[in-house]
């Protein structure tokens, strides 16, 4: 899976531990869903895209090989 997290957060001039405060989890979470080595629940999901102001498809993307 395909992410725009990182493009998005920097958008906002977020960094990662705002962000991580505001969906209440880790900075390390958020780090893990960047780099593409988590991904993240359908619930942490919704919760990033609301506070990115973008909706889930804008954040995440399938690729062919998943």
């Amino acid at each position: 899976m395909k992410n725009y997290l990182r493009e998005e957060r920097i958008n906002k001039e977020l960094t990662q531990v705002q962000l991580a405060e505001m969906v209440n989890v880790s900075r390390q979470t958020i780090i893990s869903i960047e780099t593409g080595r988590y991904i993240p629940s359908v619930l942490l999901s919704l919760k990033l895209a609301t506070a990115l102001g973008k909706k889930v498809e804008a954040l995440f993307e399938l690729e062919k090989s998943d």
